[in-house]
């Protein structure tokens, strides 16, 4: 047989041979460092035996695969070692994942000093270097196998595996887990790893089953890679909206109000409300929104013609029993079944349209209580939300124009460059999810791309991530640790005139159906927030600033003319406070700099005398004197124009929160 590799190279064998074989005769070293292959592009184990002409590529640490099957291994190692110290813990599932791995356990919860132990157990396991041996067990075999080891989790797992599935195992000393693979040779292989968090996660996800205890861990081929993945990690930890956030008294949470209930503080609300008006008046002012407000909850026969009440209703919030003969109501999880009846109130002709809805809306979603996370994901939320109700032929042009506005608002933040666009599609497999015809999503889905192509926006399509009555478009961010989260989200919806018998009359006086788009321009306010927190580690451009110049009087005989540069920078819409303390000038510098504030004016008799202020920024240090009213105009020009200063000093390092 011949073997073609990687570098175009052929390899020819007389017999059939296992990956780890043929990687150990193109040398030692590409052996021992081998985690896995990819056979004709197939993913495999090395020990997956090769008796056919094919193309293989030998997969390391440095390739993607490679480290996903190194750190799986790694995973088992953990297991092996929380049955070593802890032999009453029940095995779940334990895979890798993009930034490591983790592995469920039915125990009681972990400690930072359990998993200092288990790390150190686990370095035990590797020095010991056993192998891992896979070997294969009829159905009914492995099902007992796992009961007489007492493993409930395991057996599930093979229970509702496919009748023909290969029930395989994997061995290494005295330890044996139900796996597919692929793994490493042996355990020496997981070289540089760290046990880094635990936390409660349920059995398969599910909110109703077990509560299970879920550690984390990573693992990379060299302590190098692994030192850099930690160090990256810790400036998550300090960038973290739900840490920094609260630090910067931004928001808080309380128990007695209730998980995904944030309370905004007041510097939190200040930029909320500065986000707000920008929006309303950029729809407004410039994209021909016209505004709405409507009730935060309805009828249940509202959500019935539009759907939701099939579709939704179980993240609703239901007022009220529908078997006591009496009116069941919900909080609205959506606003655009409320504008469809703005919209139906008068008779619209084809000159109409399109017709813009703009509300800035609060929302509430029964998020499961495993989901609630600080600002991203909440119970109650406020977005800019928008429906725009169009003729067919102006759909294409409409929905450009939502792209548009979009881009434009993450351009105007900052984070135009973190975000990934994504097609969410219908799923035909699963057609009780959705309403409308196989043609109408198909038809919907080619236009879509079709704008994405044009636009030359890149792209990836998502099956079964669309809503039930239309495909969309969903702009997406990750967060400090990788996670993303649908930041805009953009819909072409083709069906839901019908069930709410909107229309127009056309140029020959004939009724016809709109097309509807559902948008948001910036999205979830609060999301919007946590985002920026941790884009901008706190140091918000001075436009989003809550506190935008402090004043720093050098001494209490200064203070008059202090505040005297408070009023006017007031007055100029300048969002400023006075330092009054009867500190030295350092100190204060210093806890404005901890506070992220973008100004600070130090004034003393030469700035009172001449109308001066001695201006201190977060971009460039110390920027001299300057006259208050040129300070003014400089300032003023930042804000209007919403520009991002760089910053050019490092920050202090403390471990002061900074407030």
């Amino acid at each position: 047989m011949k073997i073609t590799l990687k570098d175009g190279s052929v390899k020819e064998y007389g017999e059939s041979k296992s990956v780890y074989d043929i990687a150990l005769d193109i040398s030692e070293g590409l052996a021992r460092a081998a985690c896995c292959a990819r056979v004709d592009g197939e993913v495999v184990d090395l020990r997956a035996v090769v008796g056919r002409d094919c193309r293989l590529e030998i997969c390391t640490a440095r390739d993607p695969e490679g480290l996903a099957a190194l750190r799986h291994t790694a995973s088992h190692v953990l297991a092996e070692a929380v049955k070593r110290v802890f032999p009453e813990a029940k095995l779940a599932i334990g895979p890798s994942i993009e930034e490591g791995f983790y592995y469920d356990f039915d125990h009681e919860a972990f400690s930072r000093e359990d998993l200092d132990k288990l790390e150190a157990e686990m370095k035990k396991i590797v020095k010991e270097g056993a192998r891992l041996e896979k070997f294969l067990l009829p159905r009914e075999e492995a099902i007992r196998f796992m009961e007489e080891k007492g493993e409930p989790y395991k057996v599930e797992l093979i229970r509702d595996l496919p009748q023909d599935a290969e029930i395989s195992f994997y061995r290494q000393g005295e330890f044996v887990d139900l796996c597919a693979g692929p793994h490493l040779m042996n355990t020496r292989g997981v070289k540089a790893f760290k046990l880094t968090s635990s936390s409660m996660a349920y059995w398969r996800g599910d909110s109703n089953r077990a509560r299970l205890q879920r550690i984390y861990g990573t693992a990379y081929g060299n302590k190098e890679e692994l030192a850099a993945h930690l160090e990256r990690m810790e400036d998550a930890r300090r960038r973290d909206h739900n840490k920094l956030g609260r630090e910067m008294e931004l928001f808080t949470t309380v128990d007695v109000i209730g998980q995904g209930l944030p309370l905004l503080m007041p510097r939190g609300a200040k930029i909320i409300q500065t986000l707000q008006r920008w929006i309303e008046d950029l729809e407004d002012n410039e994209w021909g929104y016209i505004r709405t407000k409507t009730p935060l909850m309805a009828k249940s026969d509202l959500y019935k013609i539009s759907g939701h009440w099939d579709h939704y209703k179980d993240g609703m919030f239901v007022m009220g029993d529908e078997g006591k003969d009496r009116e069941v109501f919900a909080l609205r999880p959506m606003t655009c079944p409320f504008q469809y009846y703005v919209y139906k109130a008068a008779q619209h002709s084809y000159r109409d349209l399109p017709l813009r809805y703009g509300e800035t809306s609060t929302l509430f979603r029964n998020e499961d209580s495993g989901e609630m996370h600080g600002l991203t994901r909440v119970r109650q939320f406020t977005i800019s939300e928008g429906h725009l109700i169009v003729r067919p032929d102006q759909m294409v042009q409409e929905f450009k124009g939502c792209l548009a506005l979009a881009k434009h608002c993450l351009q105007t933040l900052g984070v135009e460059e973190d975000v990934t666009y994504h097609l969410s599609k219908w799923d035909p497999d699963n057609r009780e999810k959705y309403i409308g015809e196989p043609q109408v999503w198909e038809e919907t889905q080619q236009h879509m791309r079709n704008i994405m192509d044009e636009l030359q926006i890149p792209y990836v399509e998502d099956v079964g991530e669309a809503a039930f009555y239309g495909p969309k478009i969903d702009i997406n961010a990750r967060n400090v640790y990788g996670k993303e989260d649908t930041m805009i989200t953009i819909q072409w919806d083709a069906l839901l005139a019908e069930q709410f018998d909107m229309y127009f009359i056309d140029q020959n006086g004939d009724k016809v159906r709109p097309y509807i788009i559902h948008r948001t321009s910036m999205g979830c306010y609060e999301r919007t927030l946590a985002w920026l927190v941790e884009k901008y580690a706190g140091k918000f451009p001075t436009w989003l600033c809550p506190e935008q110049v402090r004043i720093l009087p050098i001494s209490e005989k200064y203070e008059g003319y202090a505040r005297s540069v408070r009023g006017e920078l007031r007055k100029n819409g300048v969002l400023a406070e006075v330092d009054g303390r009867s500190e030295k000038i350092g100190f204060k510098i210093r806890e404005a700099r901890l506070a992220k504030v973008p100004y600070m004016l130090v004034v003393g008799e030469q700035e009172e005398a001449d109308a001066l202020v001695s201006v201190r920024s977060r971009f460039a240090g110390d920027e001299g004197q300057k006259p208050l009213t040129e300070f003014i105009s400089q300032i003023c020009e930042e804000i209007r124009t919403k520009a991002i200063r760089k910053e050019e000093v490092p920050e202090e390092k403390t471990d002061r929160p900074c407030v």
